[in-house]
């Protein structure tokens, strides 16, 4: 008599590794098909568990893509603030910078970022990790800036505005590339635009005082 074969049931693991193990589940379920991916029955098909496990673990889905969109784009930060080489001039490493991030194998962040732009109008929880992520890319390009100027008196920019509009050039150009919308030679593009802002001294900034730096979550005063 032929016994019909059953799926192989889910490894017992203690709580923090099932926890850790659906988490990084919905990271890489995120990061190659997008937030909006993100249900509980998407995460447990991933996991190999079932969805009321992941229920288990995160009741509130919204708290859970915005846990997971935080890990994305915080650790794409990290890898590159902390690639920065401290020994290139400030727009040599500006730049580095820049085409790190506008380079085509980052797609799938700027699409994390795109989605979560969009979703945020439904999702606080999202918005408020969205809005604390941007601050922290400001704040992390703001003191880089800033401590190139204090190390070289010639160079005469406002750190805090020059990082807002560095970051809204990326963002604009991330989001372009997604539907394939970019100028012909981005990298000149970017070399141009950055070469206006650090041009710009700190008092000649339309409509910023010297010393006054951005109002938390706010973007430029």
């Amino acid at each position: 008599m032929h016994t019909p074969s059953r799926a192989p049931a889910a490894r017992r693991l203690p709580p923090e590794q099932r926890e850790r193990s659906i988490l990084d589940g919905a990271v890489a379920l995120a990061v190659e098909s997008g937030l909006e991916a993100l249900t509980v029955r998407a995460v447990a098909a991933r996991v190999g568990v079932t969805p009321a496990l992941v229920a288990h673990y995160r009741p509130v889905m919204d708290d859970f893509v915005a846990e997971v969109f935080a890990l994305i784009v915080a650790a794409e930060r990290d890898e590159v603030i902390g690639g920065h080489d401290p020994a290139l001039d400030l727009p040599d490493g500006l730049l580095r910078i820049i085409e790190t991030l506008l380079d085509d194998s980052r797609e799938d962040v700027a699409m994390v970022w795109v989605q979560a732009w969009a979703l945020g109008a439904r999702n606080d929880a999202l918005a408020a990790a969205v809005r604390a992520e941007m601050d922290r890319w400001q704040s992390a390009l703001e003191e880089l800036i800033a401590r190139a100027v204090s190390g070289d008196p010639s160079i005469r920019v406002d750190a805090g505005t020059s990082a807002w509009m560095l970051l809204a050039m990326v963002d604009g150009m991330s989001a372009h590339s997604l539907v394939k919308w970019a100028p012909r030679d981005r990298a000149a593009l970017a070399r141009r635009t950055l070469a206006a802002v650090l041009d710009a001294p700190t008092d000649t900034v339309p409509g910023r005082s010297p010393g006054l730096t951005p109002t938390d979550s706010g973007g430029i005063p």
